[in-house]
């Protein structure tokens, strides 16, 4: 349990100092927006796992989104509809990354809407014609479970999964995308 703890308490310093973060005391408003942050973290098995990760991915996605209360909550929506789905939240963020730079008003020359450019079709094929895919829970539920059934009917296959999740199976491009992406800002080892 020390170990968990003290590897713990040292991912968290590396986290905060290769961020170039503020030095001295966490500025109250900050600690505060955290800690109702991690306290709405319903998907964290551990207080503590959700402080370490919340921190650690608001860093790595500061220089998109600005606002630090509109990053944390991104974050934890992001976390609980990933691990929902049963996938990595790593591999979630590579997508959104990817798929619309973080920008839930996006929309692509295809028409797909979105954090995770979502089809609109899929709101009638499920009977749900007046859900909204730029509310960003609706769009994470429908893009991670849309991404977790191409990823089980591949069998695993990361890179067949995205190239369905994309509409372009057999093409590699749009799956190295995210691959690059998840290994360049999104990995935790």
């Amino acid at each position: 349990m020390w170990a968990r703890a003290l590897l713990g308490a040292l991912l968290l310093a590396c986290a905060v100092s290769a961020r170039a973060a503020p030095q001295g005391e966490p500025e109250p408003e900050l600690r505060a927006l955290l800690a109702k942050t991690i306290g709405a973290s319903d998907s964290f098995e551990h207080r503590f796992d959700a402080e370490v990760w919340l921190l650690d991915m608001s860093g790595r996605l500061s220089g998109i989104i600005k606002d630090e209360a509109q990053r944390l909550e991104l974050l934890r929506l992001v976390h609980s509809e990933a691990r929902r789905a049963k996938l990595s939240p790593e591999l979630v963020l590579a997508v959104i990354e990817v798929e619309s730079r973080f920008d839930p008003n996006a929309v692509s020359v295809a028409g797909a809407q979105g954090l995770m450019q979502i089809m609109p079709f899929w709101l009638k094929e499920i009977g749900r014609p007046g859900d909204n895919l730029f509310h960003p829970p609706t769009n994470l539920r429908m893009g991670c479970t849309i991404l977790k059934f191409y990823l089980d009917k591949e069998r695993g296959n990361l890179i067949n999964a995205l190239g369905r999740y994309n509409g372009s199976l057999g093409r590699i491009k749009y799956p190295d995308l995210v691959i690059s992406a998840l290994q360049r800002r999104w990995y935790r080892n």
